[in-house]
């Protein structure tokens, strides 16, 4: 069996290269959680695409290092002239910083060969390298699976280069707060290429969070419980914790020599109480907190003194770097400090070694442990807390974790969770976990344990590659669906076919036409049914074989002034309200319906509504609308993204709503209101009202301008769902409904046609241009009638 290909794409390959010789090369695989897990997905045959980590301007040491890699299954990208001011300047220096929170770096103009705008040029090129290698190697079918903020770009070229192509991006570091984000000029760009892959994946729901309220707020899009949606287009938004490889840290905490460095160890140690602490030396792993804290441990604990010592292990990073000399010269300096206070001859509390150790030394260091302290300002997962976990079989140390590190949401449970710039509170966790009792220790450990065996490295590749392969499938299958334009023709002689028809009619968008200068006049909330409509729709609706439906957002009060004299049925307020126009309305809502949020989103409405001119809104009993397609376009969006965050920090913080970004509006709603959702109480009222009705519906015409939440109105009369449909009897308030025993609907396929009105992106099988289409269409169901 031919195993599927799977393009992984990141900033460095798996391994390190090495020049020996003019066509010689030698390698060293790199470390990490990431490595392993990829190169452990069997199913997939894959091929790693990355930077090999030097330069290389000749012809012959670039083939030369392109065939040695081959043999690895990895694909070198060289990326020369661009690499610096790509890989140490807008990643390193732009990206990294504000992503952890250290904000965005000021715009040196002693060089103006180094700017924003030439770092962000070399971004792009780089990403544009990266793609075209992609490209040369892509074959039909192949997976690309692209890592981390050093390739946020290349989804979009991807998906432009080939839209069926399954694409996805996962982010190794934290995202940050949308007020954090907001300051990153190039914010909406990178955004807009990340929303194009299939599926976006995060360490945290956080982190996930995050980058749904970015979307939100800086693109003012709309969000749903599975991603984000964009003029119909849905990106799936995913959380995937990375773990270890277990199984390798427990067998080598088994192995003797392991166990001859754990005995020695101790002996070194003197029989001291040993905290642990193993982080890269770099801005964001809290180092300097730790030792305060440690400080402030010493000081208050006078019995703990030569007690107790703390070995950080700071592996070099970023050397030459400014930044990261001055952490250095601090941490070397709060370890003298800590050291000449409360050493002696004998011993000192701190050992600080700025190197790292070898892989038997560190799983012997963690099985000895007796607290491990990780004090993270922020961190996109740190693996050290699960590695110490899995290492952990006799001494069942206690893991003292930082809140800001992602593995907070994973190891918590089983962990001291403290704020690391909260000194007192660090060193007073440590002082707990020196002082736990045995059986919570066990407690603690095992909790954590558990969750480090199930959750390896393979289980993460695996959960995420299974979730893109679920959602590309399901895009394939939508994609045979893709509207087509509305064949008039054939819509009209089916209908002249049909013995009992549905015609199912939006109304904004759809049989309305509203002109600028009615928003001028302060009237956009009054839209008119479109002139050349009255007529003839009149004429549809007289017609005894044919049921006319207008399923609107509107309040009750507007559609009884517009269709009043119409023989048709109205459905207010997403079906909410229901009333044939010889009738009364009848109440759908459900019984314990919250609507105490509305008072405060008309207080949020009419403040936007006054400083956006050409903008209006509309409230009903159980939604609020505001409208801005006659405003200013770029003014709209920025009002409609501040006004999402003001919603959200407000009055519907605690509300049982939905919050819908439609291309030109924000609609808050009741939790569960859509119009497909209508569709079946619909039903169970026109059923009950016709009771002379000797044949099933077997034709439906379903058409409107809906937005997203609202278009599963199209899939409920998709034929395979409805063909022998029970409908639910009318009941008033939220009672139980009763089951009409004869067959409502009997549609077969070329019957039923959904169509939206304005957009292609969309769960309709067809589409309108504006309501003018709608009229013409009208007009010729009409003229049919006559005949």
């Amino acid at each position: 069996m031919v195993r599927p290909r799977l393009l992984v794409v990141s900033m460095s390959l798996p391994v390190t290269a090495k020049r020996i010789g003019e066509e010689s090369w030698s390698f060293t695989m790199s470390p990490g959680g990431l490595v392993s897990a990829l190169l452990g997905l069997k199913e997939f045959e894959t091929k790693w695409i990355g930077w090999p980590g030097v330069d290389v301007h000749d012809a012959i040491g670039k083939k030369a290092l392109s065939v040695a890699l081959a043999e690895k299954g990895c694909i070198p990208v060289f990326l020369e002239e661009v690499c610096d001011q790509y890989y140490n300047g807008y990643c390193n220096n732009i990206l990294w910083p504000i992503f952890h929170y250290l904000g965005t770096p000021p715009e040196y103009r002693n060089d103006s060969t180094i700017t924003y705008q030439s770092q962000y040029d070399a971004y792009k090129k780089a990403n544009q390298i990266f793609f075209d290698v992609v490209k040369e190697h892509y074959q039909e079918g192949d997976v690309v699976w692209c890592h981390d903020y050093h390739v946020m770009l290349l989804p979009q070229y991807l998906k432009e280069y080939n839209s069926k192509m399954k694409v996805g991006w996962f982010l190794h570091t934290p995202f940050p707060s949308s007020e954090m984000y907001k300051t990153l000029p190039s914010r909406s760009e990178l955004l807009r290429s990340v929303l194009t892959a299939d599926l976006v994946g995060f360490h945290t729901y956080d982190f996930a969070r995050h980058f749904v309220n970015a979307c939100m707020c800086i693109l003012g899009i709309e969000a749903t419980s599975e991603g984000v949606v964009d003029q119909g287009k849905v990106t799936r938004v995913a959380v995937f914790p990375i773990g270890i490889e277990p199984e390798r840290f427990i067998n080598t905490s088994e192995l003797s020599e392991v166990i001859q460095y754990m005995k020695k160890f101790k002996t070194d140690f003197g029989g001291r109480k040993l905290i642990l602490g193993v982080d890269r030396l770099d801005m964001i792993k809290g180092i300097p907190q730790k030792y305060q804290a440690f400080e402030k441990f010493l000081e208050e604990n006078e019995d703990w003194r030569g007690k107790v010592m703390l070995l950080q292990i700071a592996v070099p990073t970023r050397n030459g770097i400014g930044e990261y000399q001055k952490i250095k010269d601090l941490c070397h300096g709060l370890v003298g400090r800590i050291n000449g206070r409360f050493g002696s001859i004998s011993s000192v509390p701190v050992i600080h070694l700025d190197c790292s150790i070898a892989f038997n030394q560190l799983c012997a260091l963690y099985a000895i442990t007796d607290v491990l302290l990780v004090t993270s300002l922020r961190d996109g997962m740190n693996l050290v807390s699960s590695e110490f976990v899995a290492c952990q079989k006799a001494e069942k140390g206690v893991l003292i974790l930082s809140e800001f590190a992602g593995a907070g949401q994973s190891l918590g449970a089983g962990a001291l969770l403290v704020n690391p710039w909260n000194i007192k509170e660090v060193s007073t966790a440590i002082g707990e976990a020196l002082t736990m009792s045995p059986e919570e220790k066990e407690r603690k450990h095992q909790i954590n344990f558990q969750y480090v065996k199930t959750h390896s490295t393979q289980q993460w590749a695996d959960d995420f590659m299974n979730k893109l392969n679920e959602i590309t499938a399901k895009a394939e299958l939508q994609n045979g669906k893709f509207p087509h334009e509305l064949p008039q023709h054939d819509v009209v002689q089916q209908y002249s076919k049909s013995k009992n028809r549905l015609l199912v009619l939006g109304f904004y968008g759809t049989l309305t036409k509203l002109d600028k200068n009615q928003v001028r006049r302060g009237d956009g909330m009054n839209l008119e049914l479109h002139p050349q409509l009255k007529e003839k729709l009149k004429a549809l609706c007289s017609d005894p074989k044919t049921t006319v439906v207008v399923l609107s957002r509107s309040e009750k009060s507007r559609l009884d002034k517009i269709f009043g004299e119409y023989n048709m049925w109205l459905a207010a307020e997403n079906g909410m309200f229901l009333r044939h126009t010889c009738g009364e309305w009848v109440t759908k809502m459900p019984e314990h319906l919250n609507l105490d949020w509305i008072d405060g989103v008309k207080h949020v409405f009419k403040y936007f509504t006054e400083r956006t001119p050409g903008s209006y809104f509309e409230t009903s009993e159980t939604s609020i609308v505001w409208n801005y397609q006659y405003a200013d376009a770029e003014f709209g969006r920025a009002q409609a993204r501040d006004m999402l965050q003001h919603l959200w920090a407000g009055p519907i913080s605690n509300a049982s709503v939905d919050v819908v970004r439609g291309g030109h509006s924000v609609e808050v709603h009741a939790v569960g209101v859509t119009k497909g959702s209508a569709m079946d109480r619909i039903l169970g009222e026109i059923v009950l009202h016709n009771k002379s009705m000797t044949a099933p519906i077997d034709y439906v015409l379903c058409i409107g301008s809906f937005l997203g939440k609202d278009e599963d109105v199209y899939t409920f009369f998709e034929p395979e769902l409805t063909k022998k449909t029970k409908s639910s009897s009318p009941s008033s308030g939220g009672g139980s409904p009763k089951k009409v025993s004869s067959t409502v609907v009997d549609l077969k396929g070329e019957n039923y046609f959904s169509v939206a009105v304005g957009k292609t992106h969309t769960k309709a099988s067809y589409f309108l241009h504006s309501s003018d289409d709608v009229v013409q269409l009208v007009q010729k169901l009409c003229t049919q009638n006559n005949a």
